[in-house]
């Protein structure tokens, strides 16, 4: 959060922080963003938000907010963007570690890892529908563009 506020801060914006972890609670926190106007959402991945992508893209079309999620699934599913740790990256580490494992590697031998490869996912669809024009030097940096 520390880092978020700083950055938005150097911009000239405004941060607002919520938090929400029940379908009741989501649906509060959306309309209290749309009550204060604000201009995006930025959805951070959380254990809580792992089963409710569609809720969250539905949210997020219903109060047309612009959102930025972490996981490209959710844009697939009709989000705007999300920007994250490749997920299928990290199925294939942990598959190697798994291997590594069964072929008789102790757990605590192996060293921990952090994500490498990110992706910049835009839904092109959902830009339209939300009425965003998206630059096209943002496009042109996108490693998916979904049409």
């Amino acid at each position: 959060m520390h880092d978020l506020q700083a950055a938005a801060n150097s911009k000239g914006q405004q941060l607002i922080a919520l938090t929400a972890s029940t379908d009741g609670e989501l649906e509060a926190a959306f309309r209290s963003i749309s009550e204060r106007s604000a201009a995006a959402l930025l959805v951070v991945a959380d254990p809580v938000f792992f089963q409710s992508g569609d809720h969250l893209v539905s949210l997020a079309a219903q109060y047309r907010i612009p959102t930025v999620f972490w996981t490209a699934e959710i844009v697939a599913a009709g989000g705007l963007m999300s920007y994250g740790a490749s997920i299928s990256d990290a199925f294939r580490l942990a598959g190697t570690y798994a291997g590594r494992i069964l072929k008789g590697t102790k757990p605590a031998d192996l060293p921990v890892q952090q994500p490498t490869k990110f992706e910049l996912v835009i839904n092109l669809e959902t830009a339209k529908g939300l009425g965003i024009d998206l630059p096209p030097t943002l496009l042109a940096r996108a490693d998916e563009v979904i049409e």
